[in-house]
């Protein structure tokens, strides 16, 4: 992979000097309609697929365990769903899929179902980030997408096998997604200007709500009129596809791009002249480790993906248990936050990139979207339980919470570009590493919780979201920077 031209640095320049720069210098190429742009929502359609490929056993779940038998039972019969969920008694044989196996797993089981797949992410995040910034982004997420889908083709035929199989299949998925989630962020070091990075990043990030969101709409309608198997066959095989068009169209930096405009190619090698040098530096193993800014950002990303993952993995449980909707509904109203969350992600990341060119200093801007991108979250969470009686103010705050929550990705989730620029596809990817330890721990605390104590287990696992959040939050508040780092600097070489 072509490296970029090794520039030196400038002496004394923190992050906030370079932007001041940025501003003055004029932009060369357009903006939505640039290559740059391309790469994001190329990326964008990536994280799209890879994430509804995480998520759909989320909603696929609920038809999944309508049997009270311990062996793999078959739904021929109308018990499956609701009667009333089709409106007439006598339509519902006709909206059953034939054959489609259902199993008796208690909510400690989905549990662990559920956080299998993180498992996997954990052992593959942080090394990914490194990978990506050694062989380059193409290949390790183009890998990662590859793997997924034929993993996901396969699910349906795991849990055939058994349980075993299926939490497996599960991991090896995750291992997948590990090194597609933490890959991707090592493009963006040799792509985005410092003044178009939050956006450039919301852009590409979105696609994660956006893929949430529709996997939990047409997941729910694909298991009532196919049945669930073909959930799991369709975005397999658009995963697929969507590896091809990668394969085709996207390059590791504008170097190697053949098509970019070679005015837009110079704009971006001299935007980044500052921060972009030779991959052949070796990572400060022991100054990251003693770094509390670092140190910051791994917490406060940990107590909100506890949160997001809370919402992501359990809202169709929680309206389907609480409110007895079906399952069609069940979708429709557990993927209406994550459309908020999509338009709220790419408002957010413009914001963010406006407020810097009004003369704020960058770690203000980190610090207010991360603090606007959690307390408000956990707060209206909390809340949920008390107006269970309610299922319309229920949905609407469940939507404000997963909307708001993704104010975080302009703040926290890159402050990695910030304090270490040449080093940020591995702190990108160990950061987000420390973070799915809270997609482990999530469903596996909540599972039981929920098992232990039928009447409140909502409460609980809503209280202490908010808790493990605001503890983030807090410490971040305190020990964040968005300054380059001594030692994330560029030491010059001493030999020719």
């Amino acid at each position: 992979v072509a490296t970029m031209t090794e520039l030196s640095p400038t002496a004394g320049k923190n992050s906030q000097d370079i932007q001041g720069d940025e501003k003055l210098s004029p932009r060369k190429a357009p903006s939505i309609c640039s290559t740059r742009y391309g790469i994001a929502f190329i990326v964008h359609l990536c994280n799209f697929i890879t994430m509804a490929q995480n998520i759909i056993i989320n909603i696929t779940m609920i038809a999944m365990v309508n049997s009270t038998n311990h062996q793999p039972s078959f739904n021929d019969s109308t018990e499956g769903l609701p009667v009333n969920s089709f409106g007439d008694p006598n339509n519902s044989p006709k909206s059953l899929p034939a054959r489609a196996p259902v199993y008796d797993w208690n909510p400690q089981i989905q549990g662990i179902i559920f956080s299998a797949i993180n498992y996997g992410m954990i052992l593959t995040l942080a090394p990914s980030g490194y990978l990506a910034g050694r062989v380059g982004t193409k290949r390790v997420v183009g890998a990662a997408l590859l793997g997924s889908s034929l993993l996901v083709l396969f699910i349906p035929l795991a849990a055939d096998f058994g349980l075993v199989f299926l939490i497996a299949t599960r991991i090896l998925q995750g291992m997948s997604l590990g090194l597609g989630y933490g890959g991707q962020f090592a493009i963006w070091e040799r792509w985005s200007p410092p003044h178009e990075r939050s956006r450039l990043c919301g852009v590409s990030i979105s696609g994660i709500l956006l893929g949430t969101c529709i996997a939990i709409l047409l997941g729910g309608i694909i298991s009532q009129t196919l049945g669930w198997p073909f959930v799991f066959y369709i975005f397999g095989g658009f995963g697929c596809i969507c590896f091809l068009l990668w394969c085709v169209l996207v390059y590791d930096d504008p170097v190697t791009h053949p098509w970019i405009n070679i005015t837009e190619k110079e704009y971006i090698i001299s935007s980044l002249a500052q921060q972009v040098s030779s991959t052949k530096q070796p990572l400060p193993i022991k100054a990251m480790v003693r770094s509390l800014s670092i140190w910051s950002m791994c917490v406060c990303c940990f107590s909100h993906q506890w949160l997001i993952n809370i919402i992501i993995i359990y809202a169709p449980t929680y309206i389907s248990s609480v409110f007895n909707i079906d399952i069609r509904n069940s979708g429709f109203l557990s993927a209406l936050p994550f459309i908020v969350a999509w338009v709220i992600c790419l408002l957010g990341s413009y914001l963010a990139d406006f407020l810097l060119t009004k003369n704020f200093r960058l770690v203000t801007v980190r610090k207010i979207a991360t603090v606007l991108g959690n307390l408000p979250s956990s707060t209206f969470l909390l809340v949920l339980p008390y107006v269970a009686s309610n299922y319309i103010i229920a949905v609407s705050l469940l939507t404000l919470s997963c909307g708001l929550g993704m104010l975080c990705q302009p703040g926290v989730y890159i402050n990695a570009l910030d304090i270490a620029p040449r080093h940020s596809s591995f702190l990108m990817g160990a950061s987000r590493a420390f973070a799915q330890i809270s997609a482990v721990l999530a469903p596996t605390v909540s599972g039981f919780l929920l098992s232990q104590d039928p009447e409140f287990g909502w409460r609980n696992v809503f209280s202490l979201s908010f808790v493990i959040n605001t503890l983030g939050l807090i410490f971040y508040l305190i020990f964040g920077k968005a300054d380059v780092q001594d030692w994330a600097k560029e030491r010059k070489l001493t030999h020719l």
